[in-house]
């Protein structure tokens, strides 16, 4: 009896059941109907970035997006439909899906827009869309495939050239070619944050930090600052700055993420009218406006693209007297001839200040190691600067230089090829000195302002057993300087120069020694730091009249001097060195005239391998091709 009734369904319970089974179908429709109504192409490259590829099945798109499969297929099939997707059979999963933008990739611009990672992809990207991207992004990466990644920093907001985000955000609009509301949203909340503090001048003379509100001047500021910067408050939105802890103060509310802005009524000393003499290129042009409308920044671009040239443009701008801060004597001999041949100033208003010579002018060019020290400040400290330029700015953060931006004037300039440094502490530059501005290399190199060099790392083998066999027995920086030192390299040297018998050459080397013994196999001077200035001169002179073709130099070349424009650079040693310096001298070369090559020299099988890699790889995101190649001993090529 128990197995009959149990049998047949019970007739009490089956309505219920089936009602239950109705309504939960019911609710799995309406949720793939919702699906499919709210999924759009943002949700599909969301889900693309998710899964890291373009190209998805509906099962891809259903687990990154917490669908149902069969809401995921629905979904698709609608926005393919409308033209958004394209699909794509290809056997064992039966169909994939990917943007229709995709299939014309060739013929036109394609901007996509990852606001999670802050990211901007741009393919065959129009010269207004890189203008307008410049202003709000930082260039990461140049595939040298018509393909950029650009990056949205904080301190790309904090630094562009809008006087309000309803302006700022027409030029996002502009760049990407539709609303990105994420995006938008977080740029919103870095050009608030870049709006909370700012130095202003008490009538009485001091300084003083404003804040927006009490909240953020309680919970930042005075979290972050005590006695050393401040007196005292004055009412809950401010505080009395102590004398001298105005860049301090910059520094580490900086590093918590509110720039403060500088409204500080500093003096510009004497009026100094200056005309420039020689016209700017548009691109400088604009670098100087925006130092105009922020009163302060930093000029980024590569080696030849005129950075100089632009700080005069800057200094005309400013009329007012100028001091311009630089690493070594040579450079500034070399700032005082360019300021007197490119503008109206005379000679006798361009002083220099360092241990050759002791001139305070107009326009005074001092090395950062003078301007630091004690008893020479107060000469520039009772000076009221109009402008102080920053050359080779890069290296402001250290120790030795940061002293230097205690200097107080109305405006201040920096200047870098490549402000990176490897302690991580770039970050510094912009808030000792301004905001980053700068024109990207690939469009430089495009125009054809600056010549895009062919760089080459050659792989060289020992150039003998001994050297080999030290390396294999030596432990930490031994092996790198073995390796440097590698004696084979002699042979590479004198190859590459028969190879191109034509060329104005540099050969630079990290150690004296190994730089002795070059130019003695080569019969030509050695430039190091143990050359006398008078010498050092006559050599880069003979050089720039193209009396001499040839010359090795040591690190004093990175950036101490103003190297003449080469045609052909070889890096024998200094792999180790930082990515700036593989900037420096690759630039050696980047100059308006084409046909420019590089070679860097590594011990095949050792760690200057990767140094080599590692040191040009920035290079690379710049849009320079890089290649790679193997020389074997019979002296046969292998491309990599």
């Amino acid at each position: 009896m128990t197995d009959d009734r149990s049998s047949p369904a019970d007739p009490d319970e089956s309505p219920d059941s089936e009602q239950s089974a109705s309504r939960e179908a019911s609710s799995e429709e309406t949720e793939a109907s919702d699906a499919t109504d709210r999924l759009s192409i943002a949700d599909f490259h969301d889900a693309s970035q998710e899964v890291g590829r373009p190209v998805l099945t509906a099962a891809a798109v259903s687990r990154a997006l917490d669908l149902t499969h069969e809401a995921a297929s629905e979904a698709l099939e609608n926005l393919a439909d409308g033209g958004d997707l394209q699909r794509l059979s290809v056997g064992t999963d039966p169909v994939v899906w990917y943007p229709s933008e995709l299939e014309d990739l060739t013929d036109r611009e394609r901007v996509v827009v990852f606001p999670k990672r802050r990211e901007i992809v741009v393919d065959r990207p129009a010269q207004f869309t890189r203008a307008q991207l410049s202003q709000f992004a930082h260039l990461a990466d140049a595939n040298g495939d018509d393909g950029y990644r650009y990056v949205v920093r904080p301190e790309d907001v904090w630094g562009t050239p809008h006087d309000s985000f309803d302006a700022l955000r027409r030029t996002m609009r502009q760049a990407i070619g539709e609303r990105s509301d994420a995006l938008e949203d977080w740029v919103q909340s870095q050009w608030d944050r870049a709006h909370q503090f700012r130095l202003t001048t008490h009538e009485e003379g001091y300084t003083v930090l404003k804040a927006r509100s009490a909240e953020i001047m309680g919970n930042v500021a005075r979290q972050k600052l005590d006695e050393e910067h401040v007196h005292a408050p004055i009412s809950d939105t401010e505080d009395w700055v102590r004398e001298g802890a105005e860049a301090a103060i910059k520094r580490i509310l900086y590093e918590a993420g509110y720039p403060v802005q500088d409204h500080r009524d500093l003096e510009s000393g004497e009026a100094l009218p200056i005309d420039l003499e020689v016209r700017l290129r548009d691109y400088q042009r604009t670098w100087v406006d925006r130092f105009a409308e922020a009163g302060e920044g930093v000029f980024v671009g590569p080696p030849g693209s005129g950075k100089t040239v632009a700080a005069m443009g800057a200094m005309a701008h400013v009329e007012g007297e100028t001091l311009v801060l630089v690493p070594s004597r040579d450079l500034a001999r070399q700032w005082a001839e360019t300021i007197a041949d490119f503008t109206s100033l005379e000679p006798h208003q361009i002083g220099q200040y360092h241990g050759g010579r002791k001139e305070v002018r107009p326009v005074t060019i001092a090395t950062y190691q003078i301007a630091g020290m004690d008893r020479h400040r107060s000469l520039f400290d009772d000076r009221e600067w109009g402008l102080v330029i920053f050359d080779e700015c890069q290296h402001v953060p250290s120790d030795v230089y940061r002293r230097s931006t205690h200097l107080q004037s109305r405006h201040r300039l920096g200047l870098s090829a490549s402000p990176i440094r490897e302690d991580d502490r770039q970050q510094e530059i912009f808030t000792l000195v301004g905001p980053p501005i700068g024109t990207d290399w690939e469009a430089l190199f495009e125009a054809g302002f600056v010549a895009e060099p062919e760089l080459e790392i050659r792989y060289v083998p020992w150039g003998d057993e001994e050297q080999a066999n030290a390396y294999a027995s030596a432990e930490g920086r031994e092996k790198y300087r073995i390796a440097a030192r590698n004696r084979g390299k002699v042979d590479e040297v004198r190859y590459l120069l028969s190879a191109h018998p034509d060329s104005k050459a540099l050969v630079f080397v990290d150690y004296l020694e190994q730089g002795r013994d070059i130019a003695a196999a080569l019969d030509v001077p050695f430039l190091s730091g143990e050359t006398p200035h008078h010498e050092r001169r006559r050599l880069l002179d003979e050089f720039r009249r193209t009396e001499r073709d040839l010359l090795v130099v040591s690190r004093v070349g990175d950036e101490g001097i103003d190297l003449p424009t080469a045609d052909l650079a070889i890096v024998a040693s200094g792999l180790g060195g930082s990515r700036r310096q593989g900037t420096q001298r690759a630039g050696r070369t980047m100059r308006p005239a084409g046909g420019a090559l590089v070679y860097v020299l590594a011990t095949r099988g050792t760690r200057e391998e990767d140094f080599a890699r590692r040191q040009l790889q920035h290079l690379g995101r710049k849009g320079i091709t890089v290649r790679e190649e193997t020389v074997d001993r019979d002296g046969d090529r292998e491309d990599r």
